[in-house]
């Protein structure tokens, strides 16, 4: 390919200056390369382009008209070339962010105006979503997911721990009393999150229990499981950053603070995903640095 490019280089400043010698000057290569790789163009075309004579070089008919494509086919390489070095050099372009709706909800859109403020030159299509997305088919920059990395072709940058707390309304805990140990549960409603790996809510100890919950209402979504034990509806296990100002205010209430739960056999952790490569857009890298940056007070 470069050489096929270069050929149309020599050629178009050949037409240009009317010599080779000159050419070779530009380009700081032999007279003969330059008539070698004029020779070879002709040869791929199958027509001649240049009349040659020992004072200049001329265009022929054919040549002419090849001459009007090389030059908008240089000129396009050359803006081509312009605009990736631009991307290169600034964060701008289409940014393509897809997240798990309650850390979406809870944490990336509120922190979205100041990251636009930021940066005005990047365009920003957010999916929230609990589906698994392919980066490369679907053209995403960058995934934000809980769980481990299924693949070593991506790179995952950990966000915040998902510390699940226990709590319930105040309302809620004067009508049916506070649970003081996890047994208790089992006579208490419980709001879970319908997902198919955190429906089931594990004691975390130095072995994991699996805890029984005869009365449960499930949802699909973090902010459903808090809006319903914000309206008196039970008890729920919710991540801290989905509940921290609500905590602070007093509208919910961690219920036995001295244990902990998890909805899964593991504790686990929220990421940014993205793929692994060797020289990472400006937009995705300054995006990935504010995620880690503005978040940090999120479990706290």
């Amino acid at each position: 390919m470069m050489s096929s490019l270069n050929r149309l280089l020599y050629f178009n400043s050949v037409v240009e200056t009317g010599s080779i010698s000159a050419t070779s000057r530009i380009f700081d290569v032999q007279p003969s390369s330059i008539s070698r790789q004029l020779a070879v163009l002709e040869q791929e075309l199958g027509v001649r382009l240049l009349n040659k004579t020992t004072r200049n070089t001329g265009l022929t008919e054919a040549g002419l008209k090849y001459y009007e494509y090389s030059q908008r086919i240089v000129s396009e390489f050359d803006e081509a070339k312009r605009v990736v070095n631009d991307l290169q050099e600034a964060p701008k372009g289409k940014l393509n962010i897809s997240m798990t709706v309650g850390f979406g909800e809870s944490v990336i859109l509120p922190l979205m105006p100041k990251f636009i403020s930021l940066y005005p030159n990047i365009d920003i299509e957010l999916e929230l979503t609990e589906r698994v997305v392919d980066l490369v088919e679907e053209n995403i920059d960058v995934a934000i997911r809980s769980g481990r990395l299924p693949d070593s072709s991506m790179i995952a940058r950990q966000l915040a721990l998902n510390n699940f707390l226990l709590c319930a309304s105040p309302h809620y805990l004067t009508i049916n009393g506070t649970p003081d140990c996890p047994e208790a549960l089992k006579d208490h409603q419980c709001i879970r999150y319908n997902y198919a790996r955190w429906k089931d809510w594990f004691l975390m100890a130095e072995e994991r229990t699996k805890l029984s919950l005869n009365k449960a209402i499930s949802v699909n979504s973090v902010n459903g499981q808090k809006q319903l034990v914000l309206n008196d509806a039970g008890l729920a296990l919710i991540p801290l950053w989905a509940i921290k100002n609500e905590l602070a205010d007093g509208s919910l209430i961690q219920v036995m603070p001295d244990y902990t739960f998890s909805p899964y056999e593991e504790l686990s952790a929220t990421y940014a995903i993205y793929l692994k490569r060797e020289m990472l857009s400006p937009k995705t890298r300054v995006f990935l640095d504010f995620l880690v940056e503005n978040i940090v007070d999120v479990e706290k």
